[in-house]
């Protein structure tokens, strides 16, 4: 047997050092020296896995892509691309609380329900008595769900072996370590380590695996930024705490469509899945509020309809505030200088607030003249009205420009009972037909679409 010894390398630079550093001495960035496993002979003694005998033509290679396995959570199925890839390696990150553990636990207990083939869900961070208790309160009741508490990362391997799951989930992949490296677990190098086995045993086994990763305070999957790399698919649980509706959001997938969203519920009983966010997000929704305006924007494929506020209030300091809240701040202060300039608004005394009800994070620029209009409204302390839905991006000269698929954002606007719609111009000149029952109204500027749209 070859013995082996470890280095480190500085992943900027390619600087080598005999002991760990926290601080690359050739370059002198922090943190980026990870630990690897080199042979005596100087090679790096990484696994080699190959997954073919030689090179294939592509016309005599069979695609397996029709081998998904579907799932009864609808909202999960959508993020995916419309199941579950035998073989796929899933990360799903979220911050700390945000119900990662219990959305992956309900997953394995549906899997293992309605298929009847072992499923192994691995954790790191708690008692096998804790998962039966949140399993107790999921009503999860199947003799193919396996459980099993381990951090090392050839036992688990070894477990999965043994069982040969369908599914395999292992929470989380910071606590996994191998007992090839000598770092502590949850290290760049440790993280890097485990990643690259958990692929490599997935596709061979042709067992599909989701980790569960940590985030930092930045909101970023903690580890190397190679581990998202890696995987096949990356999924990002988001919402605050405080309120009970969870976004599941797809920012990376490779056998599907990306920027997918799911939208779930946290309730006693697990998460729930929301078939028809659009209604929950304006269920609570005061007509004729000033400040108010319903904004259509869309969450890769699917169109939503939000509600976004706004509040105008004279400002006590000699600066004014500018607070964004689901939006990106320095949208807000975007479309609060082109208010001022070319709408004649005199926001320069006022602070503003932003808000989109429902913890929701709108990052399009489809939402920009909702907002706009909310601050107008606010500010003239007019309501907008109320069967009115707003579509399209801002500029800087006080010009509304077109967004992608205005007729799917009409079709949802639609259905949910609005009879009018204020979208870009340059959409209306080209004369498609609006859906039956809403009536586009085309704005060519700001000013404009504050006109038509404030009662």
């Amino acid at each position: 047997m070859v013995k082996t010894r470890t280095r480190w390398v500085c992943q900027n630079c390619g600087r080598t050092t005999p002991r760990e550093m926290g601080r690359c001495p050739a370059c002198g960035e922090w943190g980026s020296m990870v630990e690897v496993l080199q042979e005596p002979g100087g090679r790096s003694a990484g696994p080699v896995h190959t997954f073919g005998s030689g090179p294939q033509r592509l016309a005599e290679i069979q695609a397996d892509g029709a081998d998904r396995l579907p799932l009864p959570l609808g909202e999960f199925d959508r993020v995916l691309g419309g199941g579950i890839v035998p073989g796929s390696l899933t990360l799903v990150g979220g911050d700390p609380g945000i119900g990662k553990s219990t959305l992956l636990l309900q997953v394995a207990g549906l899997i293992a329900q309605t298929t009847g083939q072992p499923v192994l869900y691995v954790s790191g961070e708690e008692s096998a008595r804790q998962i039966k208790m949140r399993a107790d309160r999921l009503q999860i009741q199947t003799d193919s769900l396996f459980v099993v508490t381990e951090t090392s990362l050839e036992s688990i391997l070894r477990h999965g072996e043994q069982i040969h799951p369908l599914v395999m989930i292992v929470d989380s992949i910071q606590t996994v370590s191998s007992e090839e490296l000598t770092a502590a677990a949850g290290s760049i190098s440790q993280v890097r380590q485990a990643a690259a086995r958990l692929q490599w045993w997935a596709k061979a086994e042709s067992i599909a695996v989701f980790l569960v990763g940590h985030v930092t305070k930045q909101g970023a999957i903690a580890g190397p930024k190679v581990l998202e790399h890696i995987v096949d698919t990356v999924l990002y649980l988001e919402g605050d705490r405080f309120h009970a509706y969870r976004l599941l959001r797809s920012v990376k997938n490779r056998f599907g469509p990306t920027s997918e969203v799911g939208v779930f519920e946290m309730q006693g009983q697990g998460m729930i899945e929301i078939s028809n966010p659009s209604e929950v997000f304006l269920a609570e929704r005061m007509v004729n509020a000033p400040g108010s305006a319903i904004a259509v924007t869309m969450e890769g494929t699917r169109s939503l309809l939000v509600e976004v506020q706004a509040l105008a209030s004279p400002t006590s300091f000699g600066n004014p505030r500018r607070t964004a809240n689901g939006v990106d701040f320095n949208r807000l202060l975007l479309i609060t200088a082109v208010l001022t300039r070319r709408v004649g608004l005199r926001l320069y005394d006022q602070d503003v607030f932003a808000n989109v009800v429902g913890g929701l994070q709108i990052s399009e620029p489809a939402a920009d003249l909702a907002l706009a209009v909310a601050i107008a409204s606010s500010t003239k302390d007019r309501p907008v009205a109320a069967d009115l839905a707003i579509i399209g991006e801002v500029g800087l000269s006080g010009e509304v420009r077109a967004v992608a698929q205005t007729n799917a954002r009409l079709n949802e606007a639609a259905r949910l009972g609005f009879t009018r719609c204020l979208i870009p111009g340059s959409v209306g000149r080209k004369r498609e037909s609006a859906p039956e029952g809403i009536t586009a109204l085309p704005v060519r500027s700001v000013s404009e679409a504050v006109d038509k749209a404030l009662v």
